[in-house]
């Protein structure tokens, strides 16, 4: 598919014939392989998209080249969609497979007018969109964090949130995603080859600090999942220390009677206090006075 750049994007047939209409294309790769030439870009591009492994650009001597990977917002997890791209002073030609370019465009196509309409501006869109919407996605991980943060110091569960670490993984993708981000749009505002007008160039700088941002917002989240996976770990410890405490001191009190219940079970003939009659009544009433003596120590140390 290809577009003329107007006040908005033109559906056409054909590539501009003049040369101060710039335009946008959507090609499969075959097509691209097929249509290459008549670009005019001076570039034999082999697009395979098992290829791409992040979002980059490179300068070329008549074109600039790169590649997107965009993590799917819905499942971050998932495999990035991929696609490739190349560009010069004339317009910009999307290289894809899997339709994203096309729906991007398509978005732009039908929401945005422009008063001064230039490949740049396009651009800005572009880059716009994918990072559409990502500030609430942060918040809503913000917010889930707080959550779990919430539940686990009210002890409300035993288990360990497996979200955390979906969480950070998550945010870890979007961190990579967004220096990759700012990394092509400084290629772009460099403007080695001066495709772009100067005055235009404010477009990538305005769009690189909205990226930084987010990329800020995803390094602290990321620090703030560490955090509240010590916490649980913590709390764990917490939770251990005093289930040692408690076999300790219940150890420690059973200790003297085991002494007691060992000495006087080794019935020597000549022990006294069997043949006593307030044998047995003594040696309950030093059990008793033990293990009193003991919590009162114990309570005295702080211990229980």
């Amino acid at each position: 598919m290809i577009y003329h750049i107007k006040d908005t994007l033109v559906p056409a047939k054909a590539l501009p014939n003049d040369r101060k209409t710039q335009y946008v294309a959507v090609i499969g790769p075959e097509e691209w392989i097929e249509m290459n030439s008549g670009f005019d870009m001076g570039i034999e591009l082999d697009m395979d998209m098992n290829d791409i492994h992040g979002t980059r650009a490179e300068p070329n001597f008549d074109s600039l080249t790169g590649t997107f990977s965009i993590p799917r917002r819905d499942d971050i997890s998932a495999p990035d969609i991929k696609f490739a791209f190349a560009l010069d002073e004339k317009g910009i030609v999307f290289i894809d497979s899997t339709g994203e370019a096309e729906k991007i465009t398509e978005v732009i196509r039908t929401t945005k007018r422009w008063k001064k309409p230039s490949l740049e501006r396009f651009i800005y869109d572009f880059l716009e969109h994918i990072i559409h919407g990502d500030q609430q996605l942060l918040e809503r991980y913000e917010q889930e964090l707080d959550r779990i943060e919430d539940d686990i110091m009210a002890d409300t569960s035993d288990e360990y949130p497996i979200r955390i670490n979906d969480i950070r993984s998550d945010v870890r993708d979007l961190r990579i995603h967004y220096e990759q981000l700012t990394d092509l749009a400084q290629e772009l505002e460099e403007n080695e080859n001066n495709f772009f007008k100067a005055n235009n160039l404010r477009y990538f700088h305005l769009v690189i600090q909205r990226i930084a941002a987010l990329h800020d917002i995803a390094s602290s989240l990321r620090d703030y999942s560490i955090q509240v996976r010590d916490l649980y770990q913590s709390r764990l410890d917490v939770r251990q220390n005093r289930i040692m405490t408690v076999l300790t001191i219940v150890t420690t009190l059973f200790m003297p009677l085991t002494l007691i219940a060992g000495w006087y079970g080794m019935n020597f003939v000549y022990m006294p206090e069997l043949g006593s009659r307030f044998g047995y009544p003594a040696v309950i009433i030093l059990s008793i006075l033990t293990v009193v003596i003991s919590i009162a120590i114990f309570k005295k140390k702080k211990w229980l």
